[in-house]
């Protein structure tokens, strides 16, 4: 089978569409036929390796997972051992390392029967950005109805998730973007847009009670002041490639992790596990009409070089996707 490959860190030049053998699944893994992928910027962070601190749990001198993404969509193809949940021809959706190629082994306890009626380009497009937003959103913001949520990055693969969430569950939701997005945001249901080139949103007197930030180009300081007296501020990734880091945004969540122990209980520095039972969370979401992805640009699987660079940018719009071709062989 066909996958992309890196052996060192680098730009998209270091990847190559290459020649790879098939997985084989293991104990409570499926092998799944690969009809789409996502990418997120968490594939670039991976690819480059940075920021440069990260390179101590993805590894030193070369990635440890050499097949790069990690959303999927497909058709189960085998089932290991003590898999019942799944079986063969079942169409899924979920998360696990090397979804860039024909195949690729998915543990059951981060895959799930992709939702009815949807095609695989827009279920590969939810598990990571899905469960980022689910869980930044229902679990760490506790949202019910009548919370007046701000979304900073709204636009983005997690932020358009994270305002029909947050509307699904009954919240004000405030979105913040550029002002060629403003009108997708509001079609995803936002009461109210600041576009960040006009308008300052941590300046009084706006309140919430939960700001979410996917961007991380603003103080901690300046993120508390927007919170309502019982406001939650939730921290999760962003960050552009400029060279090469030692602590990109990690440094920004890094001071808010410190913080969170030590004073302001207050702050979440969002951890995204993938789990089953959030993505059968989002598949019902998404069945009943709460969610629906948001594809900005698709490639064919064997341009994914081409999405990376586009997505470190840091400006693309809502969801990356990639189209797989027919599995071309063993």
């Amino acid at each position: 089978m066909r996958a992309w490959t890196q052996e060192r860190y680098g730009s998209a030049d270091v990847l190559e569409f290459a020649e790879v053998e098939r997985p084989v699944p293991g104990a409570r893994e499926v092998l799944v036929r690969v009809h789409a992928a996502a990418v997120n910027a968490a594939d670039w962070h991976l690819m480059r390796g940075d920021p440069y601190v990260a390179r101590f749990a993805l590894g030193l001198r070369r990635p440890k997972e050499r097949v790069r993404g990690r959303d999927f969509a497909g058709v189960v193809e085998a089932v290991g051992g003590g898999v019942t949940e799944l079986r063969p021809g079942d169409e899924v959706f979920g998360e696990a390392p090397g979804a860039f190629a024909e195949y690729v082994c998915a543990p059951v306890a981060a895959t799930e029967l992709k939702p009815a009626g949807m095609g695989f380009a827009e279920a590969a497009a939810i598990p990571l950005a899905g469960n980022t937003a689910l869980i930044g959103v229902r679990d760490l913001g506790k949202v019910r109805p009548g919370t007046r949520v701000l979304v900073n990055g709204a636009s983005g693969g997690v932020g358009t998730f994270a305002v029909q969430l947050a509307k699904a569950l009954g919240a004000e939701v405030t979105g913040v973007c550029g002002p060629g997005n403003a009108p997708l945001v509001l079609g995803l249901g936002a009461d109210r847009v600041v576009d960040y080139t006009r308008e300052d949103f941590t300046a009084p007197p706006d309140r919430y009670d939960l700001v979410f930030d996917l961007v991380g180009n603003r103080s901690l300081g300046e993120l508390r002041r927007t919170l309502s007296p019982t406001g939650v501020l939730v921290l999760s990734g962003g960050g552009v490639f400029e060279g090469g880091s030692v602590f990109g945004p990690m440094g920004l969540l890094s001071k808010g992790k410190l913080l969170s122990k030590v004073s302001d209980r207050r702050i979440h520095v969002l951890t995204a596990e993938p789990r089953r039972e959030n993505l059968v969370a989002l598949r019902e979401f998404a069945e009943s009409g709460g969610i629906a992805p948001v594809i900005g640009r698709t490639y064919p699987l064997a341009e994914a070089d081409r999405a990376l660079r586009y997505v470190e940018e840091g400006h693309a719009r809502a969801k990356v996707v990639l189209s797989c071709f027919p599995p071309s062989g063993p």
